[in-house]
């Protein structure tokens, strides 16, 4: 099923007219259902309260709220509304928030009372607020969003069209940096290019069901979730990450579409064996992964357990470009992040000069989608090329094939004695050790050789004294210079 008229059909106020009682959204956790009729409903009453409190199109929305099942209503509410909308991250403090807020020029602020310590430290930092509302309870100084929303109208407002996220990349330095889109034209329905490669590439349609392991104010769930709904699936959502747990929310919930991070991978890898394989897991045909280079261990690993069903693919928050690589063709070209869908792959020294065919240098999109930092020009120049090219960051070769290889982020190499060492090869060395649970690798200062490499570590089991920490040390530092020169280590 799709929508008839193309141009305008792409949004869940079509599938809540054609399957109005079809599942929008379901919590792995508690199986609390949201239908689409009732996420259209919501939006709309968020759209004109939005309204009635004076934001109107192309102004700015800040959300920070955990994994819950009013989370995509009120994005699309957001969106109804024609605002850019900011989801921010749980984890942050209240001084980290207040920074994104006030950047984005947020008008409205929307959370919940599991945010309460950091909401209510807002208040006094956050002058430009006009409107804070919490969703689900009660917290001092904010008003209950059902209150608010009880006395407008599930009727759509008139004359709605598209509009945008603006959320903030993190990037390695400085202060997080919003990543603004020009709003975009046409009616409220006409897709988005996430949307299109989803059916293109994933199989997002209406039958699909969607498990998003991870955290929804992330710029991959948040795209791909609104995708799903665009296409009328359902999305299941997992209120935090357990590795069992996910495989049980595959089973339970007949999932047809997941995306993950290579963590996730390596978590779901290290399960007892009993666990790992309990799960019917026969509805699962597409796992989408990103957000960091994969171990070719890891990823060669998952191929052999879920069958030729995984799909990589490169892109940042900033829409610049996007690779894809699928099984088949990452199996014979092992550790590409693929080859250009949208934009152009460039590899370019440090003068700006494109490098031949399989030398290092910063990974450039050309002719792909423009962006800027808002209200950031130097940031935005700085990663963008006279000619119009741009980077995220990352340090990358091209093959004779036009396969990416990503190799770190440039501001992570650490230089050791003029050795170019970049973390990810030492972390991707440790990450299937049996006693690490994560890792972390940095450049220390070093009076000899500048930098050297540390390694910062999480085992899976706390050391019982000094003697065992030493080790454990020594064992993991032995396992790395088995595998890696000793510059490395």
């Amino acid at each position: 099923m799709t929508p008839d008229d193309d141009d305008a059909g792409w949004y869940p106020g079509y599938w809540a007219e054609k399957r109005p009682d079809h599942p929008a959204v379901v919590m792995a956790g508690s199986g609390e259902t949201m239908s689409y009729a009732e996420l259209d409903r919501y939006a709309n009453r968020l759209s004109r309260w939005l309204r009635s409190i004076g934001i109107e199109r192309g102004d700015h929305v800040a959300f920070c709220l955990e994994n819950r099942l009013e989370f995509l209503a009120v994005m699309w509410g957001c969106h109804y509304a024609g605002t850019f909308y900011t989801a921010i991250s749980t984890r942050l403090t209240a001084p980290e928030a207040a920074h994104i807020i006030g950047n984005c020029g947020a008008k409205a602020f929307i959370t919940s009372p599991s945010m309460a310590s950091v909401a209510t430290e807002l208040v006094d930092v956050t002058p430009g607020v006009t409107a804070r509302v919490s969703v689900g309870g009660s917290i001092e100084h904010h008003d209950s969003i059902d209150e608010a929303l009880s006395s407008h109208s599930a009727e759509p407002l008139p004359d709605r069209t598209e509009a945008n996220d603006m959320l903030y990349s993190s990037g390695t330095t400085g202060l997080p940096k919003g990543v603004k889109h020009a709003a975009p034209e046409g009616a409220l329905g006409s897709g988005e290019a996430v949307m299109q490669l989803g059916r293109l590439l994933f199989g997002f349609d209406a039958e699909a069901v969607y498990l998003s392991p991870g955290p929804l104010y992330h710029a991959a769930p948040l795209r791909f979730c609104r995708s799903i709904q665009r296409t009328g699936g359902t999305v299941v959502v997992l209120e935090r990450f357990d590795a069992e747990t996910a495989l049980a929310a595959i089973e339970r919930h007949g999932a047809t579409v997941s995306q993950w991070v290579p963590t996730m991978f390596v978590r779901m890898l290290k399960l007892p064996d009993e666990l790992r394989t309990r799960h019917d897991l026969s509805s699962h045909r597409c796992a989408i992964h990103a957000a960091a280079p994969c171990p070719v261990e890891v990823k060669r690993r998952m191929i052999e357990w879920w069958g030729p069903i995984l799909h990589e693919y490169y892109a940042g928050t900033e829409g610049n470009g996007f690779t894809y690589v699928g099984s088949e063709d990452w199996l014979t070209h092992e550790g590409t992040v693929g080859r250009a869908l949208i934009g152009e792959v460039h590899i370019v020294d440090d003068e700006g000069r494109e490098v031949p065919i399989g030398e290092t240098g910063t990974v450039y999109f050309g002719e792909g989608n423009a962006f800027e930092y808002y209200g950031d020009p130097d940031k935005t120049a700085s990663s963008h090329l006279g000619n119009g090219w741009s980077t995220l960051g990352d340090i990358g070769h091209l093959d004779e094939d036009g396969y990416l290889y990503l190799t770190d982020r440039k501001s992570f190499m650490i230089i050791s004695g003029g050795v170019n060492v970049y973390p990810q090869e030492v972390e991707n060395a440790l990450t299937l050790h049996p006693d690490v649970v994560d890792v972390a690798v940095i450049g220390v200062p070093d009076d000899d050789l500048g930098e050297s490499v540390k390694a910062v570590v999480h085992p899976t089991r706390m050391p019982d004294d000094a003697a065992d920490a030493a080790r454990l040390e020594a064992e993991l530092i032995a396992y790395c210079r088995e595998r890696l020169a000793a510059v490395k280590c």
